[in-house]
């Protein structure tokens, strides 16, 4: 966003050469490197990672098929789009680069672009709704971050919509120590639309909006001037940097294959889950992803991929979101009570938590200090100042105010031990040796409404115990069916 002009490597910023006929073509674009990183980004499946394939296309097209298509049909797809479009959808020269780009140079990065966006285009197109804003702007986060919501600029930029520090804050995104909201899909998306709404009051036209969210207003009100007054993009285009010189052009191809995919033989590959698959709670207790992966049998990056804000793999206490898939919420609703206690009662047994309490403090930066200096005094790293405070190519000069977040204490981070059948427990702690000189394994003969925690209280044994002993998969009983108790 603003001030990030030659430093975010997020978008399609493109380095421009002329040919011999004096024609723009692209030779190297950055945001090619994001579409291959989604290859190795935990945002699928491993049965989906692949781009998938329509078997049954309309198109009758093989696997390998790559169509190409002449200028005049890029045309007229592109009319059809803009018939109902507010932008001014054209085509040429320029959007047709990034259309290659798209459709031919990185066919499997769309692919599973297009996947992750069964996740979050829905609820980009609620927040853009509520807010009268064109539902086609939801394809600029493809520009701005390829979707990847934890994506990171050299410059600093965050998340989906890529904010930096300073116009995140302005627009509610708070960030500390363990939350940064630039990275929450739900709160960075309505900032967007807040930030969005006021550019299109201060321009009056979506594409003037677009190169502005790249440029920054301010640079925008200085092309207008240069050229003379000219109040549309492709008029003052000439006087714009020549990274939003790329922005528009690789807007309006985005819009064009995400419309036009399946004429090129592109699907979506297959997300973790899609937007109307997962759902929310508010965590009313600090836990970390450790315990809820425990609790819940689900692995701490498939949490991490719903809940990209938690920078440090813990939700601090206080009210913030957990997002998972339905019915690992629903999971959680049952026993929420009872992922509490099972917290609690590892304090009381002598396991603690991780206390995350931070105090917010200012730092004026002194005559000759560094950034790796102010770190190392406060116990952070460089990488949490820069993204706490907006720091420049130049660092830090003397008498500049740094925003620090400091931890109050640090603790090992304890194990549960759960049954997610009924209600949780927490881990009893025992004394191995003499349990040992006591043990026999004994039959129990499941009965009607007897489940694998009924069984365990009524033995002194733990869940895992008694899966453990009977190579149980699951806590799924059948009536009659003999259990070994030690």
């Amino acid at each position: 966003m603003i001030n990030k002009l030659k430093y975010n490597f997020l978008l399609i910023i493109v380095v421009f050469a002329l040919n011999t006929n004096g024609q723009t073509v692209v030779v190297d674009d950055p945001i090619a490197a994001m579409l291959d990183s989604l290859q190795t980004k935990k945002m699928f499946d491993f049965a989906f990672n692949k781009p998938a394939f329509q078997k049954n296309n309309k198109f009758k097209y093989t696997p390998d098929s790559v169509p190409k298509f002449d200028d005049y049909t890029y045309q007229a797809r592109l009319a059809k789009i803009d018939a109902l479009s507010p932008f001014d959808l054209v085509y040429n020269e320029h959007v047709k680069g990034f259309i290659n780009l798209y459709a031919y140079r990185k066919r499997e990065g769309v692919s599973r672009m297009m996947g992750v966006a069964q996740l979050y285009y829905p609820m980009f197109e609620e927040v853009f709704d509520r807010y009268n804003i064109p539902l086609e702007l939801k394809h600029l986060a493809v520009i701005e971050s390829a979707l990847i919501p934890y994506a990171r600029s050299r410059a600093g930029a965050m998340g989906l919509w890529q904010f930096m520090y300073p116009t995140g804050k302005m627009y509610g995104l708070n960030v500390s120590s363990y939350v940064d909201e630039r990275c929450n899909p739900y709160k960075a998306t309505v900032a967007a639309a807040e930030y969005l709404k006021s550019l299109h009051d201060m321009f009056g036209d979506w594409q003037m909006v677009l190169a502005a969210y790249n440029a920054g207003p301010g640079t925008i009100s200085k092309a207008i001037r240069r050229s003379g007054g000219k109040k549309t993009y492709w008029e003052i285009r000439p006087y714009l940097p020549i990274e939003t010189q790329g922005y528009v052009p690789a807007f309006i191809a985005a819009n064009y294959v995400m419309n036009y995919h399946a004429e090129h033989n592109i699907y979506p590959a297959t997300p973790r889950k899609a937007y109307f698959e997962v759902d929310t709670v508010v965590v009313k207790e600090q836990m970390s992803f450790d315990q809820i992966g425990q609790a819940l049998d689900i692995s701490n990056e498939e949490i991490l991929y719903f809940n990209p804000q938690y920078r440090k793999n813990v939700i601090p206490a206080g009210g913030n979101i957990l997002c998972l898939p339905k019915d690992k919420i629903g999971l959680f609703l049952t026993n929420e009570q009872g992922i509490y206690a099972a917290i609690k009662s590892q304090q009381q047994h002598g396991e603690v938590i991780e206390n995350i309490a931070e105090i917010k403090k200012t730092h004026t930066v002194k005559s000759g200090e560094k950034l790796s200096t102010i770190a190392r005094k406060y116990g952070v790293t460089v990488a949490d100042l820069k993204s706490w405070n907006y720091i420049g190519r130049k660092g830090v000069r003397a008498g500049k105010k740094l925003t620090v977040y400091v931890r109050e204490t640090k603790t090992a981070s304890p194990k549960l031990d759960v049954n997610t059948g009924n209600q949780i427990v927490a881990a009893k702690k025992t004394d191995d040796k003499n349990l040992a000189n006591n043990e026999k394994n004994i039959t129990h003969k499941v009965k009607k409404g007897e489940s694998l925690f009924s069984i365990s209280q009524k033995f002194g044994v733990t869940i895992n115990q008694l899966k453990e002993l009977n190579n149980l998969k699951d806590n799924n009983l059948s009536l009659g069916q003999e259990l070994k108790i030690k």
